[in-house]
C-alpha cells in the first residue's frame, strides 16, 4: 500500500480517532479517580491493610488497587513513602505491579474495549493478580538487602504523603485539581503517541505482515511486550489499542500487552530507576516478563 494514497490517509485518520475518542472517557475517569485518592485517602490507611502474615500480604497487595485506584504515575512514589514508613518491601512491589490493572476503572474500560471477548477481561484480571502475588513472593524469599536508593524521590506532579495533605478541604480540593491537570496531560501526551503509532501500523503494514508476525506462537507474544513497553499507554486507554490488534494479532498476545504494559513500561521503568537501585530493577523485569510471557501463553492456549 503507498504510504500516501487516499485508501492509507484514511483508514490512518479513522483508526487514529477511534481510538482517542473511545479511550479518552476513561483516561478521563482514571485520572479523577486517581486524584480524588491523592489528595483526600491517607497513606496510613493502605498501610495499615496489609497483614503482616506474608501470604496473606501478597494476596490483599495484589487486589489493594480495587478499593485505592492510584494513577500509574502516582503509584511509585506513594509505595516508596509506604515501604520507608514499614510497609514490607514484597508488598510494595505487589502493589505497584498489580494496582495499575486490577482496578474498576481498568477493568470497565477494558469490558468497554472487548465486549465480544469477555474472557479476556477476566484473564487480564486473574493473570495480573497472579503474576503480581508470583513475583512478590519471589522478591520476599531473595531480596534480603535494602534495594532503595536513600536519595528522596519525589515526581513533578504527583507528591502524595500525609504530610502534603493540609487540613482544609478547600486546599485538598485543589491539590486533586492541580494532580487532575498534571496527570490528564502525562497520560494523554501517551495516549496520543500510542494511537498515532497504532493506526499507522494497522494503516500502512500490509495485514498479511501483520499476520504472519501476529500469529506467532513466540515472536506475537514478544513483538506486543515490547510494543507495550514503548508506547506507555496508560493502563485506562490501553485496551482500546490493543482491540485494534484483534484477528491480526493472537488473543494470548493480546494479553501479553494488556498485563505487561502497566507493569513495566519505559516511563514507569525510568520511575522505578529513581527509586530502586538498577540491579533489583533490571530482577524485577525479568521476573516480571518471564512470569507474563508463561502465563499469557498458558492461558492463550488453555482458554482464550
Amino acid at each position: 500500500m503507498n504510504l500516501l494514497s487516499a485508501e492509507g490517509l484514511g483508514t490512518f485518520k479513522t483508526m487514529f480517532i477511534s481510538i482517542v475518542l473511545e479511550a479518552l472517557p476513561f483516561l478521563l475517569l482514571g485520572v479523577f479517580v486517581s486524584s480524588i485518592m491523592q489528595a483526600f485517602i491517607p497513606e496510613s490507611w493502605i498501610r495499615r491493610i496489609i497483614p503482616r502474615n506474608a501470604l496473606l500480604g501478597v494476596a490483599v497487595a495484589s487486589l489493594l488497587g480495587i478499593v485505592f485506584p492510584v494513577c500509574e504515575c502516582g503509584m511509585i512514589p506513594v509505595v516508596r513513602r509506604l515501604v520507608s514508613k514499614g510497609m514490607p518491601l514484597y508488598a510494595g512491589v505487589t502493589f505497584i505491579l498489580a494496582g495499575p490493572i486490577v482496578n474498576p476503572v481498568v477493568y470497565s474500560s477494558t469490558f468497554a474495549a472487548f465486549q465480544s471477548l469477555p474472557q479476556l477481561v477476566y484473564a487480564r484480571m486473574g493473570l495480573a493478580v497472579a503474576v503480581s502475588a508470583v513475583v512478590g513472593l519471589i522478591v520476599l524469599l531473595v531480596t534480603k538487602d535494602n534495594p532503595m536508593k536513600q536519595a528522596n524521590f519525589a515526581h513533578a506532579g504527583h507528591s502524595h504523603g500525609e504530610a502534603s495533605h493540609p487540613a482544609g478541604p478547600g486546599h485538598r480540593i485543589e491539590e486533586m485539581l492541580k494532580h487532575a491537570g498534571g496527570e490528564l496531560f502525562d497520560m494523554g501526551k501517551y495516549l496520543i503517541l500510542g494511537s498515532l503509532i497504532t493506526a499507522a501500523i494497522q494503516a500502512f503494514i500490509p495485514r498479511s505482515e501483520l499476520i504472519g508476525i501476529g500469529q506467532g506462537e513466540f515472536g506475537s507474544h514478544l513483538f506486543m511486550m515490547g510494543f507495550a513497553f514503548i508506547l506507555s499507554i496508560c493502563s485506562t486507554s490501553d485496551a482500546f489499542v490493543a482491540s485494534s490488534f484483534l484477528g491480526t494479532f493472537s488473543v494470548g498476545s493480546l494479553l501479553t500487552f494488556l498485563v505487561f504494559g502497566p507493569m513495566l513500561d519505559f516511563k514507569g521503568t525510568l520511575m522505578l530507576l529513581s527509586v530502586f537501585k538498577a540491579r533489583f530493577v533490571l530482577f524485577l523485569f525479568v521476573v516480571v516478563a518471564l512470569c507474563v510471557l508463561a502465563g499469557s501463553i498458558v492461558t492463550g492456549k488453555l482458554w482464550l
